[in-house]
């Protein structure tokens, strides 16, 4: 599942995510990840700001913006006014977090635009994919027990023993403004979603989602 939602050429964590069957494994994996990886990188590209916190030195990072440990930013990408990033968050190269946007525990492939008042939590996001204003992932359920992830298609349940599990985002896909992506949530690749859609479970890949119950092909 993880190599048909990814293209791991596009991002610094392809070989946690490679050791993956499925995305959501390295969640948990992800904090000491950036540490080993921050370690390693190039010395005339990236400064460690703060202890554990490395970004590029072509990259923007607003003096309003909080950057948390242990966190990497990529090459030219742009963090704007307000955002914060909380910890264990690695942002790719030619990213864009905007305004008030919070990050916690997630993979941002390069390319990922969150730009506008969005909440991505226990989550990665695919190549190029894009988040409307307002448009959030939601990573505990009501009644705070494990995650499972649910396939419309099959019809298997696939219990992740995470009780912090937000959306697992293929390259490519659109999600539009005011969306909330529940828990478990596997949207697959150059999928769109309309705005002001609640979404769960598994979407294949080259759908739209017009609605809760509303997914089409593409094609």
């Amino acid at each position: 599942m993880t190599t048909d939602l990814f293209d791991l050429a596009h991002t610094y964590a392809a070989s946690l995510l490679s050791q993956c069957t499925y995305p959501w494994e390295a969640l948990p994996k992800i904090s000491g990840f950036l540490i080993d990886l921050g370690m390693n990188l190039p010395k005339g590209k990236y400064n460690e700001v703060e202890k554990h916190v490395w970004v590029a030195q072509s990259a923007y990072v607003a003096p309003t913006a909080v950057l948390c440990a242990p966190c990497v930013i990529g090459e030219r990408t742009e963090i704007r006014h307000c955002a914060y990033i909380r910890g264990s968050v690695l942002v790719g190269t030619d990213c864009v977090v905007g305004n008030s946007t919070e990050l916690k525990n997630a993979v941002l492939f390069d390319g990922v635009q969150v730009p506008h008042f969005n909440y991505i939590g226990d989550s990665i996001l695919g190549y190029l994919s894009h988040f409307g204003a307002g448009a959030i992932t939601s990573n505990v359920k009501s009644d705070k027990t494990p995650v499972v992830v649910h396939d419309r298609t099959t019809g298997e349940n696939i219990a992740t023993a995470l009780q912090k599990l937000g959306a697992l985002i293929g390259d490519g896909v659109e999600i539009g403004c005011n969306c909330v992506l529940n828990p478990g949530t596997v949207i697959g690749r150059n999928t769109s979603v309309y705005p002001l859609t609640s979404v769960r479970g598994v979407v294949p890949p080259d759908s739209i989602v017009k609605d809760t119950i509303t997914v089409i092909s593409k094609h």
